[in-house]
C-alpha cells in the first residue's frame, strides 16, 4: 500500500512539474507551438475529468457528455457575437446585454451548462444500462442540430470570435498565460472532484454504483444524488467549452457532435476509469498520439486503434495504472 501511495504521489508530482515547465522550457528551444497545443491538452483534460466523474465514480456511461462541452463553448461564442454587433441578447423581460468579461462569461458558461445537464438528466437518470446510453446519445444530437439551424449563429458553419475574452489582471490573448489559466482550472477542478468523491456524497455516488437497490433500502434518495453528480459534471465540461472556445477563437456545433463524446469517453477509459487524474494521462496521451501520428500518415487511426485495443486489453487500470500499480477501477 506504501509502495502504490509512492508511487502516486511522485507521478502526480512529475506531472505537475512537467506542466508547469512547459512554456519556459518551450520558449527555450524556441517552439512555441506546444504552449498552444498543451493548452488544448488541458481544456479536454478537464472535460474528461467531468465525465469520470459520472462514469467511473456513478456508473452512468454516458455518450452525450460533449453537449455540456459546447453548451459551454455557445455561450461564450453568443455573447461575443451580441458584444460585437452591440445587439441586446434579451430585450423583455431583462435587458441582457452580450459579453467578452471572463468574469462573466466563465460563470454564465457553467452554469448554463449545469442548467442543461439538470434537465436533461432529469428525464435521461430514469433510465439505466443501454436505455440511459441512447437517451444522452439522443438529447446530445438533438442538441447538435438545433445549433446547426441556428443561421443567426453560422449554423453548421460556426461561429468566429474576434478576440479572447477579457480577464482582469490577464492578457488571455497571451498563449502562455492562457495556458497557465487552463492549468489552474484544471488543478481547481481535479481538487474539487478530489474532495467530492472522498466524501460522503461521494461515497454514496459509488455505493449507488455497486448495488443502487440496497442504497435504496438503506434510506437513500438515489436519484436526488445521481442527479446532482450529473449536472456537477455538466458544469465542468461547461467550463472545458468556455476555454476550448476562447483557445481557437472559434465555436461550432461540431463541438457537441456524438463523436466527440466518444473521442472524451476514450480518453477517459485510455487513462484510467474511475481515478480522476487518469484521464488528463489518457487526454495528453490520445491527442499527442493523434498530433504526431498525422504528421506522418493520413489514416492515423489505424495505428491508434490497435494501440487502444492493446491498453484495453493489458492495462485493465489504464495508463494511470501502469505507472502507479493500480490494477482495475477500485483497487
Amino acid at each position: 500500500m506504501s509502495n502504490y501511495l509512492n508511487r502516486t504521489r511522485l507521478t502526480l508530482f512529475a506531472g505537475f512539474i512537467l506542466l508547469l515547465l512547459l512554456p519556459p522550457v518551450s520558449g527555450f528551444f524556441g517552439d512555441s507551438y506546444l504552449v498552444s497545443l498543451f493548452s488544448r491538452l488541458l481544456i479536454y483534460a478537464l472535460a474528461a475529468v467531468s465525465l469520470d466523474l459520472i462514469i467511473g465514480y456513478g456508473g452512468m456511461v454516458s455518450l452525450g457528455h460533449a453537449a455540456f462541452f459546447g453548451i459551454g463553448a455557445y455561450v461564450v461564442g453568443i455573447l461575443a457575437w451580441h458584444s460585437v454587433e452591440s445587439v441586446p441578447l434579451l430585450t423583455w423581460p431583462l435587458l441582457l446585454e452580450g459579453s467578452e468579461s471572463a468574469l462573466i462569461v466563465f460563470p454564465a458558461a457553467v452554469l448554463v451548462s449545469a442548467l442543461f445537464a439538470a434537465i436533461i438528466g432529469f428525464f435521461s437518470l430514469r433510465t439505466r444500462g443501454m436505455h440511459f446510453i441512447m437517451i444522452t446519445l439522443a438529447f446530445a444530437q438533438m442538441l447538435f442540430f438545433f445549433f446547426v439551424s441556428l443561421e443567426i449563429y453560422g449554423g453548421e458553419d460556426g461561429l468566429s470570435l474576434y478576440a479572447r475574452n477579457q480577464l482582469p489582471g490577464l492578457d488571455l490573448s497571451d498563449d502562455t498565460q492562457f495556458y497557465y489559466l487552463c492549468l489552474g482550472f484544471l488543478l481547481l477542478f481535479l481538487f474539487l472532484s478530489q474532495r467530492l468523491v472522498n466524501s460522503r456524497f461521494g461515497q454514496v455516488i459509488q455505493g449507488i454504483r455497486e448495488n443502487e437497490r440496497r442504497m435504496l433500502a438503506l434510506g437513500f434518495p438515489t436519484f436526488r444524488y445521481k442527479l446532482a453528480c450529473f449536472v456537477i459534471a455538466g458544469a465542468g465540461a461547461g467550463l472545458a467549452g468556455a476555454l476550448i472556445a476562447n483557445q481557437s477563437e472559434y465555436v461550432s456545433p461540431g463541438l457537441m457532435h456524438w463523436t466527440r463524446s466518444g473521442e472524451i469517453l476514450v480518453m477517459v477509459l485510455l487513462g484510467g476509469l474511475g481515478t480522476l487524474f487518469g484521464p488528463v494521462l489518457g487526454a495528453v496521451v490520445l491527442l499527442l498520439l493523434e498530433e504526431f501520428l498525422a504528421s506522418f500518415t493520413e489514416y492515423p487511426m489505424v495505428w491508434l486503434g490497435p494501440f487502444l485495443i492493446l491498453v484495453v486489453l493489458f492495462a485493465r487500470g489504464g495508463l494511470y495504472g501502469l505507472l502507479v500499480g493500480r490494477r482495475k477501477p477500485g483497487e
